[in-house]
């Protein structure tokens, strides 16, 4: 027998499988068709929600979506995003901000990042490919990161790990805890404690897949924290507590799928937004978000 040429461990996800979609509530369809598709370059779903009610955005095997109502206010949230190029991406934020002087958007480049501010409020973190960080993905959610209390962050990976079965690290740092849940290939749904954390947001939502789909909704009924069951192949709970005292730690709105849903799997279209009409290359439409 020969030594162990790799770690195994490495390539482990744990219960949740995929970080399908962030949703959040937005007044204006051409406003965020303006910010999330012309800005972020990001492509509209041409299959779902194609009205103007309603807006599905895809960012590799991932979406966001942007029904309309009265805009969320998750300064809590921060979305991570992996981006194919970060001037590009600058190059086109530029471009839009005069359109959007009456809103609250905002950017500025960091050293390897850009921060984002969307127009109505939300925060968004835009990140350069980085294989040994971010994995084979040139385009991607990669995160959805919360401001939780100081104290908090243990217990939290505890209900994700105990629940769920879900890959959680415990990373420290001068700031305190974090804690990374697994959510996917290079995905994570990130806690960090704060002094001063936000009060949590119950108007938007993020949706997650699981391969074991049946024992968290168990868990969960037993504890009291289903609030919608929504199908076979879905429900909802919105509170992460502490598995001791009941005690709330987080509010966090979860929609639960299997991977039995219909929409699991589904083939994501995402353009190539470095083409237009005066570079157009016939066959270059699509975007390869994930290099092989």
């Amino acid at each position: 027998m020969s030594a162990r040429a790799y770690d195994r461990s490495a390539d482990d996800l744990g219960n949740i499988v995929n970080l399908g979609h962030v949703n959040f509530h937005i007044p204006d369809q051409s406003v965020a068709t303006l910010f999330y598709i012309e800005g972020l370059g990001l492509t509209r779903d041409p299959y779902m929600m194609s009205g103007v009610d309603n807006m599905w955005v895809n960012v590799g095997d991932s979406q966001f979506h942007l029904p309309t109502g009265a805009p969320t206010q998750a300064p809590v949230t921060t979305t991570g995003l992996i981006v194919p190029d970060l001037e590009a991406l600058l190059a086109r934020l530029t471009k839009i901000r005069p359109r959007l002087l009456h809103t609250q958007f905002d950017f500025a480049r960091a050293d390897n990042h850009v921060e984002i501010t969307c127009p109505w409020g939300n925060h968004l973190r835009c990140h350069q490919p980085h294989a040994q960080s971010y994995g084979p993905f040139r385009l991607n959610l990669a995160y959805a990161q919360f401001a939780i209390e100081r104290g908090r962050a243990k217990a939290i990976a505890r209900f994700y790990d105990e629940i769920f079965k879900a890959a959680t690290t415990l990373q420290t740092s001068e700031d305190g805890f974090a804690v990374h849940v697994g959510a996917g290939d290079h995905q994570w749904l990130i806690f960090k404690e704060s002094d001063t954390p936000p009060p949590p947001c119950l108007e938007h939502h993020v949706q997650i897949y699981l391969a074991q789909f049946s024992a968290p909704y168990e868990c969960l009924l037993q504890h009291g924290l289903i609030t919608q069951e929504s199908g076979p192949h879905q429900y909802r709970f919105d509170k992460i507590i502490d598995l001791d005292t009941g005690a709330l730690l987080f509010q966090l709105d979860h929609e639960v799928r299997s991977m039995k849903h219909p929409m699991y799997g589904r083939a994501l279209i995402n353009r190539n937004p470095a083409l237009s009409i005066r570079s157009f290359q016939a066959g270059q439409e699509n975007f390869n978000w994930r290099d092989s």
